[in-house]
């Protein structure tokens, strides 16, 4: 039975096709053979193997991550946190700002602390994407549970210390 690999770029104004490309080379070689399905927002990426859509109604995407088995996100907060509360196992792979994909590097710190918290497998880079999706396979995420001040208290951080 094939699995439903979720990809959620979110809604940031940059592209993220970085990701997409890891994907897609996972697919070619054949260490992806699961359904991927794609909300890549701004991000123009041709595949015959994925299906992607920019973007859809909120109710339509709550039933694609209610069906999902796996969640590749960004680092965004919103993104994660909505994998979380549902219970679906989450990698989350950061947006870069030496490649153009956000401002700063907040979504590193991000990634990293909900990482450590055990409820997430979080990457640095794209390029260990591999390895996570095997990580995957017996990946038991900590019960989450909110922490909405700190990471405001974290987002406000890093963005000062860009500025």
């Amino acid at each position: 039975m094939d699995l439903l690999i979720l990809i959620t770029l979110g809604t940031n104004d940059k592209s993220f096709v970085r990701l997409l490309n890891e994907v897609q080379k996972l697919i070619d070689q054949g260490k992806i053979t699961d359904r991927v399905v794609v909300q890549a927002g701004v991000t123009e990426f041709k595949s015959s193997t994925m299906e992607i859509f920019d973007l859809i109604p909120f109710s339509q995407f709550d039933d694609l991550i209610n069906q999902c088995d796996l969640l590749i996100t960004h680092g965004g907060v919103g993104s994660i946190t909505t994998g979380l509360k549902k219970g679906k196992t989450v990698i989350a792979v950061p947006r870069l700002a030496q490649y153009g994909e956000h401002v700063n590097d907040h979504q590193l710190q991000i990634i990293d602390n909900f990482d450590k918290a055990g409820y997430i497998i979080g990457l640095a880079d794209v390029s260990q994407l591999e390895e996570a999706l095997v990580t995957a396979k017996t990946f038991t995420p900590n019960a989450y549970q909110s922490n909405t001040e700190n990471m405001i208290a974290l987002v406000k951080q890093c963005i000062e210390e860009s500025l």
